[in-house]
């Protein structure tokens, strides 16, 4: 998931839904659930490596150069 969202910086806002969307399609549903995505992407903004932004909706981006990853 960090590696999508590095990839999409810049280019591209991810939802939480695109994000767990685009795992899922790529592993398979049967290796990678909805919670199982769910988890990953608290476990991202809990240790800080991605921010949830507000730009008309809610983005998972990588934080500005001045916050912790």
């Amino acid at each position: 998931m960090f590696a999508m969202v590095t990839e999409c910086a810049g280019k591209r806002n991810l939802k939480a839904g695109d994000l767990t969307k685009a795992m899922i399609a790529r592993y398979g549903e049967a290796n990678c659930g909805k919670d199982d995505c769910r988890q990953a992407i608290r476990i991202l903004i809990d240790s800080g490596r991605c921010i949830y932004s507000y730009l008309g909706g809610s983005y998972i981006q990588l934080p500005q150069s001045g916050e912790p990853q």
